[in-house]
C-alpha cells in the first residue's frame, strides 16, 4: 500500500488548488489546465463521497481516508505521466489531512500524514473564502467557512509549504495563478 500512496517522480512543475470547499479549486483548475494544454488532476475524495451518498451511505467515516488518498494519488501519478510540462492538482493528500483532522477530532492516519509531508509540490494556490458558498450534497460547512480557511493555511505554515493566496471572483485568480505559474516555468 505504501508505494500505492508515494508520489513518483516527475520533472513536471507541480500546483495544487488547495482550500477549503466551495472556493472554486475545480472551476480554476480546468481553466488553468486548458490555458496550458495540461492536465489536471480531479479531486478523487468528491468522487468517492458522491458515490457514497448516492447509495444512501451518506456520512464520510475514518476507514473512507485511505481509499481515497489512494484514488489520489492513482490519479496523480496516472496523469504525471502524459502532462505537458505542469500538471495542476485539484487538491492533495495534505489537504486530505486538514479535512481528517477536522472531521475526526484531530485524528489523521499516519500512513496518510507521511505521504502528505512527503510529496513534493512547487507551489501551492491557496483559495480564499470570498466568493459564494454554493450547496451541493457534500457541502457542509457554510458556517466555518473562516475557521476552515485558518485550518487549510495553519496547514501550509506548519509544514512550510510555498504559497499564494487566491481571492476575488475567477478570472482575478486565474490571472493571479498564470502570473505566478509562468515566474516557475521561467526558472525550471
Amino acid at each position: 500500500m505504501a508505494k500505492k500512496l508515494t508520489q513518483r517522480p516527475s520533472s513536471l512543475l507541480k500546483v495544487v488548488l488547495f482550500g477549503p470547499e466551495s472556493t472554486g479549486k475545480t472551476s480554476l483548475a480546468k481553466m488553468l489546465a486548458k490555458h496550458y494544454d495540461t492536465h489536471w488532476v480531479p479531486e478523487y475524495m468528491r468522487d468517492y463521497l458522491q458515490e457514497k451518498w448516492d447509495n444512501e451511505q451518506k456520512i464520510c467515516e475514518p476507514k473512507d481516508i485511505i481509499p481515497i488518498a489512494l484514488g489520489q494519488m492513482e490519479r496523480e501519478n496516472r496523469l504525471s505521466q502524459s502532462a505537458n510540462r505542469l500538471l495542476i492538482n485539484d487538491t492533495d493528500l495534505l489537504e486530505l489531512k486538514v479535512y481528517s483532522e477536522a472531521y475526526y477530532d484531530n485524528y489523521c492516519d499516519p500512513r496518510l500524514l507521511k505521504h502528505a509531508l512527503n510529496n513534493r509540490y512547487d507551489l501551492y494556490f491557496l483559495t480564499y473564502i470570498d466568493v459564494p458558498w454554493t450547496p451541493d450534497d457534500l457541502r457542509d460547512k457554510p458556517n466555518d467557512r473562516i475557521g476552515m480557511f485558518q485550518k487549510f493555511e495553519a496547514a501550509l505554515e506548519i509544514h512550510q509549504k510555498p504559497y499564494v493566496i487566491l481571492k476575488g471572483g475567477l478570472e482575478e485568480r486565474f490571472r493571479t495563478a498564470v502570473k505566478k505559474i509562468d515566474e516557475l516555468l521561467k526558472r525550471k
